[in-house]
């Protein structure tokens, strides 16, 4: 790493995709569109454009906004497993995207498309396996999210997960699960990753676009009321605790799949998804996860009950995906704000260190 004359803070990750600092804004449903992207990616972070909850059509749309508001490099976040990422990836390629970023593994062949079109791989893993998967397959970075991370999550904590995979692979890794100032980008440094990603973080920011209310929630959230459920999904899922989450964990089996049904319905409205795409794709998540089907029926759940509280500001009828980071924060700054209050602490704690 190294400081330039410009101000820039140069890594493995800035030069592998062109930023400025070594900070990623990762690609939150409802939340990353391209209002804080391109506020990200303006403030010299990575923005990510999330873009499981978009139709194909609304994704373009999305992507040509975004590269209206700024010039900067940014990327774009997919489901692997999804049935028309081949039409999500052509519009990366055709749009000149230069990030496509994956929360799911994408397949061999998926990765080499992206690259022969000269677009930067970064898959998402929670576990060194997955890693080394991923790396053996030529994607160009890996994002490494340990258990203190929002959404799903794993059980292993960014301390102990991030050194595993950082000696277990020869690309660029990015620290993500608990990271929100200076001090944690120093320390994810010192550990060998070549940047942070945070979600939490820039969700909490006057640049993003979740309601006000539901802002006020997560900065009246203590550590303690950020909780980890299987019950939204079926999988280990960390938000914050809320009367919705305990009511979520006091349904029965029945009461939890006819809820799920109803959200599959109203997802497939919403992005105009037909019922044999969303059985294909609950077959492919299926395979890709090992889940139940039981399991895949829950997962109807969660672009709902998100999109009900980060879009319509409703807390009583949804739920908030949250890092344990949340309990810390409690300011509401630009993603300028903060991007250079974060390089400004970094600096400063590299130069207080004993030599």
């Amino acid at each position: 790493m190294s400081t330039a004359g410009d101000g820039s803070f140069a890594t493995a990750l800035t030069e592998l995709t062109g930023v400025r600092y070594p900070i990623v804004q990762t690609g939150m449903g409802w939340v990353a569109g391209p209002r804080l992207v391109s506020a990200s990616a303006d403030a010299g972070a990575l923005g990510i454009l999330a873009s499981a909850t978009m139709t194909v059509e609304q994704l373009r749309a999305a992507v040509r906004e975004v590269k209206s508001r700024t010039d900067a490099p940014f990327g774009v976040n997919l489901r692997a497993d999804a049935g028309d990422a081949a039409d999500r990836v052509r519009i990366i390629v055709d749009e000149g995207v230069r990030v496509a970023s994956f929360a799911l593994a994408p397949s061999k062949e998926l990765i080499a498309r992206l690259k022969d079109a000269g677009v930067v791989v970064i898959p998402s893993v929670g576990a060194r396996r997955h890693a080394e998967k991923v790396a053996a397959w030529g994607a160009d970075a890996v994002m490494v999210q340990g258990g203190e991370g929002g959404g799903h999550t794993g059980n292993v904590a960014t301390s102990v997960l991030l050194p595993q995979v950082v000696d277990a692979v020869g690309i660029p890794v990015i620290a993500a699960g608990g990271f929100h100032d200076g001090r944690g980008l120093v320390a994810a440094l010192a550990y060998g990753a070549a940047g942070i990603g945070m979600g939490t973080r820039f969700l909490l920011t006057s640049d993003s676009t979740v309601p006000a209310e539901v802002k006020a929630k997560y900065l009246a959230a203590s550590v303690k009321d950020v909780t980890v459920t299987t019950k939204v999904d079926g999988m280990p899922h960390r938000m914050l605790r809320t009367a919705m989450v305990d009511s979520l964990e006091r349904t029965g089996r029945l009461t939890s799949s006819l809820r799920a049904l109803r959200h599959a319905a109203a997802f497939r409205k919403e992005t105009g998804a037909s019922w044999p795409r969303l059985v294909r794709d609950g077959l492919a998540m299926k395979h890709g996860k090992e889940l139940t089907w039981g399991q895949v029926l829950l997962a109807a759940n969660t672009p709902m009950l998100l999109k009900a509280s980060m879009v319509e500001g409703r807390t009583d009828i949804g739920v908030m995906a949250s890092g344990q980071v949340a309990g810390l924060i409690d300011d509401l700054p630009s993603c300028a704000e903060l991007v250079g209050r974060i390089m400004d602490e970094a600096r400063a704690t590299l130069k207080s260190l004993p030599r």
